[in-house]
């Protein structure tokens, strides 16, 4: 294998593939490797963690045919050092690989392409496939990941669930205190049920680059494909059952509250400052005569600290939440004003949500008063 190409091109592309290479611990030393592969012009950039692979094609100045796995990370810092608009020559003999750039030169031990994972492929007639806007897409996964859970004892949470109901796709995401709930793609024809792990999300997020204006999305039984321009990230979908989250979502709280977002996080921060100590335990309580909401918290190491917001109120209440969680849904919301809802009793879950667009909610579970 012989190619051409410019340090920007090779660089960025290194850059992007090689988060997903394996640490240098693993026991499949391969998988600390790129593959690197050229077909009739074509050249890929290609990584895996055996669960989740990533694959940059990449414009080069020349290439013949061939194939060679190299240490990522290292390679990746090599092409970062050179020159900016350096032309880069790499070259592979009996798994050695040549690799000059004017005046700099280097020889790096490679691995025979023999060995790297195969990946698995999708047959697109017998798959699901979705596409939309990129601004749409990052913006709905990014209400929708800050939910999904980190316990690797539940695999199911760890995940986004997308699923159609009713002619629309929905994306969702739960750690079991918290959900969040998008109405992601209207009116779409063909049905999925899938929990993509939020580790593969996180990194199509971050592959997304300014001049990628479409995402695709594939989905069969068992795997998922993103394709952003000329980057393709496959991943396994994780084997479970996610919860029927849609009876948890309250039909109607007692305590409803239109407030400024800005506002309402300012004052949740500054309880949040005293609540450290207490597990971030905030109180949020209505008063119908004074027409605010309060919003305090009390600790004994610390003091106290009490906010309010004035806003209409029909009905006194209080509940109690995790302020961190409470701070995270709000911060997601894309609208001046909020929807605010909670029972009065503290049961029910506490609703967030755009005070006009009802595409995404985000419900909170209260603390005990």
């Amino acid at each position: 294998m012989e190619l051409e190409v410019s340090q920007e091109k090779l660089a960025k592309a290194l850059n992007l593939v090689s988060r997903v290479a394996v640490g240098a611990k693993s026991t499949l030393p391969i998988l600390t490797n790129v593959l690197i592969k050229a077909n009739k012009g074509k050249v890929s950039l290609t990584t895996t963690n055996l669960d989740m692979a990533i694959i940059d094609y990449i414009p080069v100045i020349s290439a013949e045919d061939g194939a060679i796995t190299v240490p990522a990370r290292l390679l990746a810092e090599f092409a970062q050092n050179l020159p900016h608009k350096e032309k880069i020559k790499i070259k592979s003999d009996n798994n050695k690989v040549k690799i000059t750039a004017g005046k700099y030169s280097s020889v790096i031990n490679g691995i025979a392409p023999d060995d790297f994972p195969e990946l698995p492929e999708i047959d697109e007639e017998k798959s699901v496939t979705y596409k939309m806007p990129v601004d749409e897409f990052k913006a709905g996964l990014e209400q929708i990941v800050i939910a999904a859970s980190g316990d690797t004892t539940r695999p199911a949470l760890t995940g986004v669930y997308f699923n159609t109901d009713d002619g629309n796709l929905y994306i969702a995401a739960t750690d079991g205190y918290r959900l969040a709930e998008k109405l992601f793609i209207k009116g779409v024809e063909s049905e999925v049920k899938a929990i993509v792990p939020k580790a593969t999300l996180q990194e199509v997020l971050r592959s997304i680059s300014d001049d990628v204006e479409e995402v695709e999305c594939i989905f069969d039984d068992s795997q998922v494909r993103f394709r952003m321009g000329e980057v393709e990230i496959i991943s396994k979908l994780i084997d479970g059952t996610f919860p029927d989250y849609r009876r948890l979502i309250p039909d109607d709280n007692n305590v409803k509250l239109v407030l400024d977002r800005e506002e309402l996080i300012r004052i949740v921060k500054m309880a949040g400052l005293f609540a450290r100590e207490s597990n971030r335990v905030i109180v949020c309580e209505s008063s119908k005569d004074n027409g605010v909401l309060y919003v305090y918290s009390i600790s004994n190491e610390v003091g106290e600290n009490k906010s309010e917001i004035n806003t209409e109120v029909k009905l006194d209440g209080k509940v109690k939440v995790d302020s961190r969680y409470l701070l995270e849904a709000l911060s997601v919301c894309d609208e001046d004003k909020v929807k605010f809802e909670f029972g009065d009793n503290g049961v029910p879950p506490i609703l967030i949500m755009n005070a006009k667009n009802k595409d995404y909610r985000h419900i909170v579970m209260p603390l005990n008063i």
